[in-house]
């Protein structure tokens, strides 16, 4: 069973393609690419987002607080199989910094782990720390699938610095149905054909050759999460559906959502 634990940065850029293919000329210079990623290559990622029924989570999120977390259920195959490896992950943020705890199962695993709370076969101690966490994160916040986001994505590492990581994600897709990584890959776009969502992922400073470029291309960081973008465009289809909705603590004026939980 592995298990990857990290603190780090998180910065993001929406790229236009004529941006993107800027930048891109440059990589070779500073970054190689992932090991699936080599020739141009790219790989999927696969996500069901777990909620509270009223969507607490990510409306707490939204609100922008100085501590938030979210819990996710990750697949690099789609369809994935029962015999497939999954990924269960808490991710928080405090501060601006970042940290990722995940476990390793398969996905029969995962589907008997979150309706009894038994766990896999466990050999090493860290493994057990980070399922205490999850068995605590489960019994404060009774959650349920909510939100499915998938997306390519091309990885590259700092030469000089693997800490360093830049990934372009594209074909970014959600849904709120169908709830299973089972199921193929389908559902609506969060970006354009011709955009490309970067994430610059580091432990300190950003290099300077990173530096100079985005300022040279007018690239400039934006706060756009997946699952929050998914979750604005849900409310903002039921308020046009329904002219005015009032949904657990989030109001629409003037077409900016409102957070009114407390």
């Amino acid at each position: 069973m592995a298990i990857n634990t990290f603190a780090r940065k998180e910065i993001k850029f929406l790229l236009d393609m004529h941006r993107y293919e800027e930048l891109m000329k440059v990589l070779d210079e500073y970054m190689i690419p992932d090991k699936y990623c080599i020739g141009g290559k790219e790989y999927g990622i696969y996500n069901i987002y777990y909620d509270t029924p009223d969507d607490f989570l990510i409306r707490e999120s939204l609100s922008k607080p100085y501590y938030k977390e979210k819990i996710r259920l990750r697949s690099y195959f789609s369809p994935a199989s029962e015999d497939d490896t999954v990924f269960l992950e808490i991710k928080k943020k405090v501060g601006g910094i970042v940290t990722k705890r995940r476990v390793s199962m398969t996905l029969a695993e995962s589907d008997e782990y979150f309706r009894t709370h038994a766990k896999p076969e466990m050999k090493k101690y860290i493994t057990g720390q980070v399922f205490r966490e999850l068995d605590v994160f489960l019994e404060h916040y009774h959650v349920v699938p909510k939100q499915y986001i998938s997306y390519r994505r091309e990885a590259f590492f700092g030469k000089d610095n693997k800490d360093f990581r830049l990934t372009f994600d594209r074909k970014i897709t959600e849904r709120r149905y169908d709830l299973r990584l089972d199921r193929e890959s389908y559902g609506n776009f969060l970006i354009g054909a011709d955009q490309r969502l970067m994430e610059v992922k580091v432990s300190d400073a950003l290099p300077d050759w990173l530096v100079h470029k985005l300022s040279e291309l007018k690239i400039y960081k934006t706060g756009f999460s997946k699952y929050g973008r998914a979750y604005e465009n849900f409310v903002k289809n039921d308020i046009e559906e329904h002219r005015h909705i009032c949904v657990s603590g989030i109001s629409m004026m003037n077409n900016y959502l409102i957070n009114r939980s407390v």
